[in-house]
């Protein structure tokens, strides 16, 4: 496994120095790969292998790298890619920066917990890499405006994690709604169930010899290490996410903004409590109301007591001046004219449908095109989870400027859209 670097060389590739000075500019290093694209993979948890599995089925990728700050999970992962690949040789990292170093990758996948999610993004844009990362798109807001700059700035390719996107259903539901067929949609309610638990009061333990916590932890306050705050529960604290609410709003507010891209939001209002149970601190429950130009969107962490709603784990409800319309990922249900349908058979296709999420990036790869969960609209329908987080942190209602993005007249607000990075990972 290849040695991290020392303080001053990860100072000179920060998220912080990286906007002032770029790396390699995909034109100084390689022309689009037109034929087989070189994938590494950094993150092999539970959704690190699914990248794994997804992108070494293609006959176009080859996987020649796979990091993670747990040596463990790393030679899981290594094992099963060769055991459904037999002539895969990836090489096996610790630090990423290594597999960024390397000018013959193309593509890296981010997969890892969430506060690293968008240094890494902006770190692989400026050494010439595109990018397919997990959602959540970024930690704070202003990440995700500064990914974005980074981005366009070295021509990258970029593609959400939200596979749900490049299924029919949501295709469909897209459809309906801007066919007019349900009228002006005025209301929309979306829902997860489940929050937070509390997860008890654990002490700290020395960290497995085989994790490398400082690098785990990043650019995330420094805690000592207990287990619940790593693998299959980081969620559970802001200082690395936001909860089964930052986790699940992408994926169910996806279809709005595919059917409505909702704009002109001006206010926020969260309300909901922490688990009273356990150290953890995001949301046990949470509910929101949020105004955008000529629409009201609630979330409720329990159904929406509506027709349909009830026994779905996670929806999205649109009322029309016509009809309603429920759904989830893979159901559709509307209701109009006193009639409850699955389709409207009489209406046509009209959105193109995708390859599949995955070979929806790798064409754009190949084409220098604009994937289908691209940047610029994933930051859009990911900032209104930051701003409900930053109210219900607060406990009151937020007035934001659309135009400037900024919480008007709450500097308290402003600053929770943001975080100085813990040194020297920023």
């Amino acid at each position: 496994m290849k040695q991290i670097i020392g303080r001053r060389g990860f100072l000179q590739q920060s998220g912080a120095a990286l906007l002032a000075t770029p790396l390699l500019a995909r034109s100084q290093t390689k022309a689009p790969p037109s034929e087989r694209i070189r994938v590494a993979h950094i993150g092999t948890g539970g959704m690190g292998n699914g990248h794994i599995s997804w992108f070494s089925d293609f006959a176009d990728v080859e996987t020649v790298a796979l990091c993670d700050v747990d040596s463990v999970r790393l030679a899981q992962s290594a094992k099963r890619l060769v055991e459904r690949k037999p002539a895969a040789k990836p090489e096996l990292y610790g630090d990423f920066r290594r597999v960024l170093e390397r000018k013959d990758i193309d593509v890296v996948t981010c997969a890892t917990p969430d506060h690293w999610h968008a240094l890494i993004a902006m770190m692989a844009f400026e050494s010439g890499k595109d990018v397919y990362g997990e959602k959540p798109l970024s930690y704070t807001l202003r990440e995700g405006q500064r990914m974005e700059q980074v981005m366009l700035r070295n021509k990258a390719v970029f593609q959400l994690g939200t596979q749900i996107h490049a299924g029919n259903n949501y295709h469909r539901v897209a459809e309906i709604i801007r066919s007019g067929a349900l009228g002006k949609i005025g209301t929309v309610r979306l829902w997860k169930t489940g929050g937070t638990k509390g997860l008890g009061f654990p002490g700290n333990e020395t960290p497995p010899a085989t994790l490398d916590w400082n690098m785990w932890l990043g650019p995330a306050p420094f805690v000592e290490y207990t287990p619940v705050r790593c693998h299959g529960s980081f969620r559970s604290f802001f200082d690395y996410s936001g909860g089964v609410f930052a986790d699940f709003w992408c994926h169910i507010a996806d279809v709005m903004f595919m059917a409505l891209h909702p704009t002109g939001l001006t206010s926020i209002d969260a309300r909901g409590e922490i688990p009273s149970d356990g150290i953890a601190d995001t949301p046990h429950w949470i509910d929101v109301d949020f105004r955008f130009k000529d629409l009201d969107v609630h979330w409720t962490t329990k159904p929406p007591q509506v027709p349909g709603a009830d026994g779905m784990s996670i929806g999205a409800h649109f009322e029309g001046e016509k009809g309603t319309l429920t759904c989830d990922y893979e159901s559709c249900t509307i209701r109009i004219n006193n009639e409850v349908l699955t389709d409207l058979t009489d209406l046509p296709v009209t959105m193109p449908r995708s390859p599949g999420h995955q070979r929806n990036f790798l064409d754009a790869v190949k084409s220098r095109g604009v994937p289908e969960s691209n940047l610029p609209y994933a930051r859009q329908m990911t900032a209104p989870m930051h701003l409900a987080l930053a109210s219900f942190r607060l406990k009151r209602k937020l007035t934001w400027d659309s135009a400037t993005e900024t919480v008007v007249g709450d500097p308290a607000a402003n600053y929770l859209l943001s975080r100085t990075n813990r040194a020297p990972f920023g």
